[in-house]
């Protein structure tokens, strides 16, 4: 279960204060699909970025499965790790900071499957390759051999789950839009995450594409027990998800009746 509670953010702009997020608090269950909508700049990517832990916010905590804290106010804590303030030097500080930092880009690889509307993959490499990559980054000083089989056993099968079994040795620039939003679902799921953050993965794609993608979405949520967090406008794809709640001006917008 994810739980954002509360969460607040602002950014200084010149000599003012914005508020992005105002008071937001969303709880997405085991096995559920939220879709999140809103006009643009409404909050719905940055409240994102909190429950990834891309973005410390001001004020609020988001928390996966009751005990992980994905994301605290930043001058208490780094992503997924207390740290103590008030240490003994700026060396020292920084050192700690940047392990956090590293603790805490470790941590979203492990748990947290996040699909941006932009694929990002690599035109040189195959559709397995690109899931591969995830492995060689959790893991900068190499796999054994059986564990890279393991990975390589892994990749098939999730390229055979999204539907591309026939396409895990063609490169990326041999795949139409939909597979390609097919491999970077796949890619998400590598590390067989805990909870999947979901930005407008269907822009780009025509309406079949799209509501294929977000059928798959919905079959692994369901099937996996994981809470998906669904940025979307596509009004379409959104009444094929299990909750839609509503975004404008920072703040959650209340259901009607």
């Amino acid at each position: 279960m994810l739980d954002l509670h509360n969460i607040t953010l602002d950014i200084q702009d010149g000599s003012t204060t914005r508020r992005l997020l105002d008071n937001v608090s969303l709880r997405i269950e085991d096995g559920e699909v939220v879709g999140l909508t809103g006009p643009s700049g409404s909050g719905k990517s940055t409240l994102l970025a909190v429950a990834a832990g891309l973005q410390h916010p001001t004020g609020g905590r988001a928390v996966l499965n009751g005990s992980l804290e994905l994301a605290t106010p930043h001058a208490r804590s780094r992503v997924g790790r207390n740290v103590k303030a008030g240490y003994s030097s700026r060396s020292s500080r920084n050192s700690r900071a940047n392990h956090a930092s590293r603790s805490g880009a470790a941590l979203r690889r492990r748990t947290i499957g996040i699909v941006f509307q932009q694929p990002n993959l690599l035109p040189a490499l195959t559709a397995k390759e690109q899931l591969l990559v995830m492995h060689r980054l959790e893991h900068p000083f190499g796999l054994s051999r059986r564990r890279w089989r393991d990975s390589s056993r892994r990749a098939s099968e999730l390229l055979a789950n999204v539907g591309l079994a026939d396409k895990e040795n063609a490169r990326v620039s041999e795949l139409s839009g939909g597979q390609q939003a097919r491999v970077n679902l796949a890619r998400a799921l590598m590390n067989d995450p805990q909870l999947l953050l979901i930005d407008e993965p269907t822009a780009a794609l025509d309406t079949q594409a799209a509501t294929a993608v977000t059928d798959l979405i919905m079959d692994i949520a369901h099937q996996r027990r994981i809470p998906v967090l669904y940025v979307s406008h596509d009004q379409a794809q959104l009444e094929r998800v299990d909750r839609v709640e509503t975004m404008v001006d920072g703040r959650m917008l209340l259901p009607v009746g």
